[in-house]
């Protein structure tokens, strides 16, 4: 526990810090967020609002990750090195999106590149956890064989987007992730004990890593929440949102526990099957399910105020994730 508190602090402290020289930095360079037409149209006050602050949240995982977990990176580096990959995709659409055309890369270029870092993603799981995963709320483990490489690749691209598509609304994403990273990181404790008592060393250096990790990316959405939370100072951007989704991806396949990922982001998935239904709805009838997707635009629409919807998420996952912790007693 002591871990992943000073993790939580050396990271938030680190992002609050940095801020004061990044968000100068964005703001001189006029990289600021375009919104969309076809939103909801009380956003369009927020367009220059600047985007990228996703390279403040960098700066407090890397340190924190790198700085505190330094003897036990087994699990914890390839997870920063796929944050920081996740990261650079976003960057790159948030620059063609400010420099280019407002519609940054395109979608096809993002799923092979999200396709690509989970390729890679699935295969070391593979090599270094083995193709078991547990079944939640059981001591049951199920056993996928070459199935788990697939599995894996589709957990870690549908995480990506899953935690893309929820950003949207002012401190939604980093307050909805920083709960979910602290959950993560008390289940990395247990596990670290778990290992440690059946004597597998390097098993349980490596569980500590992850406690670490969670802490780092809990610390980088607390510290963020200082300029991000309503009304936002700055937005993560891409940059931002992908880097925290791959975040989330490798938590939930070190743990092993994958299967609690949609319990735990009970809202991430409801934000990507609302646009899926409306996709899909409006493609095969010509009408919509929601007054617009992602879902949280709908309860907007339906005059709930932003700091309402935010605030309702973050409890939802407070509630998703004590449920998912007691797999753990």
């Amino acid at each position: 526990m002591r871990d992943m508190i000073l993790s939580i602090l050396v990271s938030a402290l680190l992002v609050i810090v940095s801020g004061k020289l990044i968000l100068p930095m964005l703001t001189r360079l006029k990289f600021g967020q375009s919104e969309r037409e076809e939103g909801p149209k009380s956003h369009l006050v927020k367009a220059g609002t600047p985007t990228m602050g996703g390279l403040m949240m960098i700066v407090g995982v890397l340190a924190s990750t790198l700085i505190l977990g330094s003897d036990s990176l087994v699990f914890a580096l390839p997870s920063v090195l796929v944050f920081v990959a996740c990261a650079i995709i976003g960057f790159v659409d948030d620059f063609v999106k400010i420099k280019i055309t407002k519609k940054g890369l395109r979608a096809y270029q993002k799923i092979i590149a999200q396709f690509l870092v989970g390729i890679v993603v699935a295969i070391y799981c593979y090599k270094t956890l083995g193709s078991t995963i547990e079944l939640p709320f059981s001591n049951a483990e199920l056993n996928l064989g070459w199935f788990y490489i697939p599995f894996a690749l589709i957990v870690v691209i549908a995480a990506v987007n899953s935690v893309n598509l929820i950003d949207g609304l002012d401190g939604l994403s980093s307050g909805v992730t920083l709960i979910y990273s602290v959950a993560m990181g008390v289940i990395f404790i247990y596990l670290t004990q778990i290992k440690d008592s059946l004597g597998f060393v390097m098993e349980s250096e490596g569980m500590r890593g992850m406690v670490i990790f969670c802490g780092a990316i809990a610390g980088a959405c607390l510290g963020f929440l200082r300029y991000n939370s309503y009304p936002a100072k700055v937005f993560m951007g891409d940059t931002g949102s992908l880097a925290l989704g791959g975040a989330v991806a490798m938590m939930a396949l070190c743990s092993r526990a994958v299967l609690l990922l949609p319990i735990m982001g009970g809202c991430y998935v409801a934000t990507s099957i609302s646009v899926i239904l409306q996709v899909g709805s409006f493609k095969l009838t010509g009408k919509r399910i929601f007054k617009m997707a992602p879902l949280h635009h709908h309860f907007e629409l339906m005059k709930i105020k932003e700091t309402k919807i935010v605030s309702g998420y973050m409890i939802v996952t407070v509630l998703l994730c004590l449920i998912s912790l007691l797999a753990y007693t």
